[in-house]
């Protein structure tokens, strides 16, 4: 059976979220890595006001079937009301790296 490998796109408000969750997800091994760029501007309209924040962005590499459990996760773990979730599809990769995502996830 093909694995379908996807990247998850998280924003959260600061770096030690981003990392707490991070963890979390990669000990339940719902994801394989977990990519931190610790510091991103976003500029936003928000209750109809516009918005600057600075954020952290964060990158998970995973399979399919875990993309459920870990955007509830997500959403009960994070602290923003409405979070980015963002989900890609990898359609191509170097196939060693694929082996250890699919090695590295719990597959469900």
């Amino acid at each position: 059976m093909t694995k379908e490998f996807i990247q998850i796109q998280w924003t959260c408000g600061n770096l030690e979220e981003a990392r707490r969750i991070s963890r979390e997800l990669i000990q339940k091994k719902w994801v394989a890595c977990a990519q931190i760029i610790p510091w991103i501007e976003s500029i936003f309209m928000w209750n109809d006001q516009l918005d600057i924040q600075q954020e952290s962005k964060v990158i998970f590499k995973t399979v399919r079937s875990s993309y459920e459990d870990v955007k509830n996760f997500i959403l009960d773990q994070a602290l923003y009301e409405v979070p980015e979730i963002l989900v890609t599809p990898i359609i191509d990769g170097h196939q060693d790296y694929l082996n250890w995502v699919s090695e590295n996830v719990q597959h469900h």
